[in-house]
């Protein structure tokens, strides 16, 4: 909210001839909704926004986004931002602001956003270059711990693995609780869920 905030204050004193509205999300509901309403009647010619905005909102009118430092959200969160501009039928445009040097995984991210507009492709690639993290456990991105499989490439498995693990805790559940506990490194109790 800070930077939002510098940031619209920065913009009003440079360009004193623009009406400039804030929108971040320690406002309350009705502030933040009264100064959408405004952007969308056209009564503002430039919304300073955080990440607050990146669903439920609506204004055709709008045709410039520019976000700083893309690098910092994730791909689907980008999608939906960038999702805010281009809804009427005047041309749109989504700049990402970032300070060089980018990190290799970083330019690839982004390339990825440059790449495409499908919100299924982005998905698929993130999840490539991100990793799928955890499946049972609290880290969320990252390469998983998998000796053999790779949740991308042998996704089409999945359906015939799970009826095959959902058979050995049934009928072997001491089985099970070995693979668990072999496999897990975390060693929660997965097997009582």
């Amino acid at each position: 909210a800070q930077a939002a905030s510098d940031t619209a204050a920065d913009l009003t004193a440079k360009l004193p001839e623009l009406n400039i509205g804030l929108v971040h999300g320690r406002m309350k509901a009705q502030e933040k909704q009264h100064i959408m309403a405004q952007f969308k009647a056209g009564e503002l010619d430039l919304l300073v926004a955080t990440t607050v905005i990146e669903v439920g909102v609506d204004v055709p009118n709008s045709s410039l986004m520019v976000i700083e430092n893309p690098e910092r959200l994730g791909l689907a969160q980008l999608h939906q931002l960038r999702g805010r501009v281009g809804r009427g039928n005047i041309a749109s445009h989504c700049v990402l602001l970032y300070k060089s040097p980018l990190s290799k995984t970083a330019q690839k991210r982004l390339g990825v956003l440059r790449e495409s507009n499908d919100g299924f492709v982005i998905a698929q690639r993130d999840l490539e270059i991100r990793g799928p993290g955890e499946l049972l456990g609290t880290k969320q991105t990252g390469i998983a711990e998998f000796k053999v499989a790779d949740l991308v490439r042998d996704q089409y498995m999945i359906p015939q693995i799970q009826k095959l693990a959902r058979y050995i805790h049934q009928n072997y559940p001491d089985n099970a609780k070995a693979i668990i506990d072999r496999w897990l490194a975390n060693r929660e109790n997965y097997s009582n869920a």
